[in-house]
């Protein structure tokens, strides 16, 4: 029985993606299918717009807790219905506490598990994850490379504390979250014509080499302790 009540949240989570597929929500995460609604959608956030944006900030984060595919489209339509700023703070919110409930609920499942058979890694870990925790992965979230649910799952099994990880995603994530908002906030006409996005923008040299400097810096701290202990 307790170990039910261990991946009774991760179950949740396997059941609610196999649902969504099973109704067949995927298909609705698309850029043809948000071409298609966004004068609806545009409408319903002029009419209420507070409550479109809890509404937002709960489908992203629902949507990331489950992992369920499409993060991207939902990102860019934040920048179409919200703008670039708006839309950016709007997702971040949403991604941090739908990764935080899949951390919790990859912990809760797993963490007996990481403890019986890498107890004496994880010892060795430890103090290195306390104290350098936050770097790593503040420097894994800046690169739009590493997907977010399996970063998720790594931070929870490593044993990071959910302060570091909560931190850590919640700057980490910022820039290249905005960097697609800005696309979807000049998107409309491209999509009402049936285009899809140019999506390679995030991954060349003025935006990634950006990206890459801040995951520097985040590691900086870590290079520096690493130096002052060799020569020590």
């Amino acid at each position: 029985m307790p170990t039910l009540k261990r991946f009774l949240p991760l179950l949740l989570i396997v059941a609610l993606l196999a649902f969504a597929y099973a109704m067949g929500w995927h298909r609705l995460l698309s850029w043809q299918a948000l071409g298609a609604q966004q004068t609806a959608l545009r409408a319903r956030v002029a009419a209420d717009p507070v409550l479109a944006a809890l509404a937002y900030v709960g489908l992203y984060t629902v949507s990331t807790a489950v992992s369920f595919p499409g993060a991207v489209v939902i990102t860019v339509a934040g920048g179409l219905l919200f703008g670039t700023v708006l839309g950016a703070v709007l997702t971040v919110i949403g991604a941090t506490l739908g990764g935080t409930l899949l951390f919790l609920a990859a912990r809760s499942a797993f963490a007996p598990l990481i403890a019986r058979k890498g107890g004496a890694l994880l010892d060795r870990l430890r103090p290195r994850l306390e104290r350098d925790g936050f770097s790593y992965l503040l420097a894994l979230r800046f690169l739009p490379v590493f997907p977010f649910w399996l970063v998720n799952l790594a931070a929870a099994a490593s044993g990071i504390r959910l302060g570091v990880f909560v931190a850590a995603t919640f700057l980490g994530i910022g820039p290249a979250t905005t960097v697609f908002a800005s696309i979807g906030a000049g998107l409309g006409t491209v999509l009402a014509a049936g285009g899809t996005p140019d999506l390679g923008l995030v991954f060349s040299p003025p935006v990634l080499l950006p990206l890459l400097g801040l995951a520097c810096l985040a590691l900086l701290p870590v290079a520096v302790r690493h130096w002052k202990g060799a020569n020590a």
